[in-house]
């Protein structure tokens, strides 16, 4: 069996469709799917405005709306096209999330694709492949790096983490781990331009990743999440692939 992991698309339809899939008989997603640059000026500009001790702005529902939109259109494209060669298997990264009363449910509809499913914390089989799926959490180590003296975010992300750790544990021997963010100081570091200079140089990983990692030592670990860490690193006998924007990793079982 042939499968192909894909970093986070981000509704770059063009270059996915230079991703090789003749012969390929499962994709997985590592989150991300849809373009989210409207809501990434929106969320950002809030992170300035927190870091000069403004409140938070309250976008308009039209604003937050046409947001949810060009991740929401732009995802549906990138995976209808990809389900046309072989079965889909995805995780949400940060960018995708429950949206609001009155928008579409993407969730429902990626699962309304023949051939897509989002395999958010769940170990999923695929011929005799074990796969675990995990979507993105807060982390706590991030909230404390990132985000210091934000109390509201670090209760969250406490939640968040302690929810994350139990489905870890929960994912029985799995043969690959598919998930948005790296694991803490690999491939993780932040020097991407559009992010805030205080986040510069910043690992952004997830700690409680890398200690499943070395832990359970799944064959393959597949992520994004921190596009400017593209690359691969071993963990014990672990190969872990940051995938990036769009770059991919054939293997075969």
């Amino acid at each position: 069996m042939k499968i192909c992991a894909i970093g986070d698309p981000h509704g770059e339809l063009e270059k996915v469709k230079q991703v090789p899939l003749s012969g390929v008989d499962l994709i997985l997603l590592t989150g991300d799917l849809g373009s989210a640059s409207l809501a990434r000026k929106m969320a950002f500009e809030n992170v300035d405005r927190m870091k000069h001790g403004l409140p938070k702005k309250r976008f308009s529902h039209a604003e937050e709306k046409a947001a949810f939109m060009e991740i929401y259109d732009s995802a549906m494209d990138v995976v209808k096209y990809l389900s046309g060669f072989a079965p889909v298997l995805t995780v949400y990264g940060n960018v995708e999330g429950p949206g609001k009363k009155g928008f579409p449910s993407l969730y429902n509809d990626l699962h309304s694709l023949k051939n897509v499913r989002v395999i958010n914390n769940k170990l999923t089989v695929y011929g005799n492949v074990r796969i675990g799926g995990l979507k993105y959490f807060i982390d706590t180590g991030w909230a404390r790096d990132f985000r210091p003296g934000d109390a509201k975010l670090l209760k969250k992300a406490k939640k968040e983490t302690e929810k994350a750790k139990k489905i870890l544990n929960s994912f029985y021997e799995p043969d690959i781990l598919l998930c948005h963010q790296p694991p803490l100081g690999f491939m993780d570091k932040v020097t991407a331009k559009f992010a805030p200079k205080h986040w510069q140089g910043k690992h952004a990983g997830s700690k409680l990743i890398l200690d499943y990692i070395k832990k359970e030592q799944p064959d393959y670990v597949f992520c994004g999440h921190i596009h400017e860490g593209e690359g691969s690193k071993k963990i014990g006998n672990t190969q872990v692939y940051n995938l990036g924007i769009c770059s991919y990793k054939i293997v075969e079982y």
